[in-house]
């Protein structure tokens, strides 16, 4: 389990989450059987209701592993959304590729090969959502670049933000993880005590943190 939530909490959770069918299937049983890493379920499930709600026309994913929430994405919207993301390891992509090709989505998700900070730097437009699911140890490093990208009224979800519990409680923390442990909770300081943002940690799956800019109250005299 995650160390999250409690083993028996997360598992009656998961087992109110209906199976997917399909191509979603497919891709789980390929990242089980190869171990590739994808969002949990109920994570997935999360995502599921935050695109339903927000209605997102462009998102922009760090992280695209074999392109299972780029098409779970895409699919939740019915394919009216245009999903850029990125991903450097050339083996992921080829997958990722042969996925989205596979079920026709090559028009509506593109793939950005390389490091996610230097293409974040070199990156313009506006995306109504953003999903960060990619080197947990650069969240922080992301996140100017995530905030400058983002719209107005836009969303910005991170994945993985509690890290197996450890950024939460050094009993579960190791020396080898301490790094990562450390810039997740710098990141987690700067999306929470930052005055123009309101952010929500959500104990789910491993982790998840929703950030939006807070509502400013017209200077203009009515």
């Amino acid at each position: 389990m995650s160390g999250i939530t409690h083993d028996y909490m997360e598992q009656y959770l998961r087992e109110l989450i209906p199976s997917n069918t399909g191509i979603l299937e497919d891709l789980e049983k390929f990242a089980l059987e190869n171990r590739v890493p994808i969002v949990q379920k109920e994570t997935a499930k999360f995502l599921e209701l935050m695109i339903t709600m927000n209605r997102p026309k462009k998102i922009l994913e760090l992280g695209t592993a074999i392109g299972y929430s780029a098409i779970l994405m895409n699919l939740t919207l019915g394919g009216l959304s245009e999903i850029t993301t990125i991903e450097r390891d050339e083996k992921m992509i080829e997958l990722a590729k042969a996925n989205i090709k596979k079920y026709g989505l090559q028009n509506k998700i593109t793939i950005l090969q390389g490091d996610c900070l230097e293409i974040l730097e070199n990156l313009t437009g506006e995306y109504d959502m953003i999903f960060m699911d990619a080197g947990k140890g650069h969240y922080n490093h992301f996140l100017p670049h995530c905030l400058r990208l983002l719209k107005k009224q836009g969303v910005l979800i991170a994945d993985n933000v509690l890290f197996r519990g450890m950024v939460a409680s050094k009993e579960l923390a190791t020396r080898r993880k301490v790094t990562i442990i450390k810039r997740m909770k710098s990141y987690l300081e700067l999306v929470s005590n930052n005055d123009e943002l309101i952010t929500s940690v959500i104990p789910m799956g491993d982790g998840i943190s929703v950030t939006v800019r807070k509502c400013k109250e017209s200077s203009e005299e009515e």
